[in-house]
Parts: structure tokens; sequence; C-alpha cells
């Protein structure tokens, strides 16, 4: 077997992280989990163009910055690497009031918890 066998594709080398994001949703006093796993980079680079717009420089006509939005980014990138609790279930988002699973994260989460949540999130996918 060659060295090179480990980075063959076909084997999912993704688990899943275990992370309580709030003590307030708890089954009989326990925390529940929520499960989160790593994004490939190709779904990172499209969440991140999804968040970038073009910015006209002053003064300078025709010509534009990329200026990305890091917050609706990371909001992003928490959705698409949060497997359980589903926040696409519109069940959820109902119960909430709301229709999308950013908001609902946004709903669920206080904002000393949202803020763990995507520094957690950002750890699962490799950011120190």
């Amino acid at each position: 077997m060659s060295d090179f066998a480990v980075f063959m594709a076909g084997k999912d080398t993704t688990e899943t992280v275990k992370y309580v994001a709030s003590k307030r949703f708890a089954i009989k006093g326990k925390p529940v989990e929520w499960e989160i796993k790593a994004i490939d980079s190709e779904l990172d680079e499209a969440i991140r163009k999804e968040c970038t717009k073009k910015v006209p420089i002053v003064g300078k006509r025709g010509q534009y910055n990329q200026e990305t939005d890091t917050d609706k980014y990371i909001g992003k990138m928490c959705v698409a690497c949060t497997v359980y609790p589903n926040l696409n279930d519109a069940e959820l988002q109902d119960s909430y009031g709301v229709k999308s699973a950013d908001a609902l994260l946004k709903k669920m989460l206080r904002p000393g918890e949202y803020t763990d949540y995507k520094a957690k999130v950002m750890e699962v996918n490799g950011y120190d």
C-alpha cells in the first residue's frame, strides 16, 4: 500500500462533534448535545462567495473592492455545519416564528451562546 492511500477519495473522515450549545435545551435535566461537522473547502468557498459583494471605490469610476459580510458568512457556515438539530425543519422554524435556518439559529440561542457556537463551528472547521 502506498503512502498516498491515506489521501485517496472515498474514505469519509468527517466526524460529527457533539457540543452543548445551550443548557436551556435539556431532557430530564441533562443538556441536549448538538452535532456539528466540518464542511469541505468547496462549500466554504460557495458560502463565502454568497456573502461577498462588489463595492464601488469612491472616486475611481468602474473600479470595485470586494467585501465579505463576515457575520453573514459565519452564520451561514454555522447552519451548513449543524447536523442536529435540523435547522431546516419547517416545524421547528414555525415554533420560533422564522422562515430560515440562519434566523432560527439566532432565535434559539442567546447572544453569548451564539458567539460560543460560532467559535466552536470555526474550531471544528480548522480555524484557530
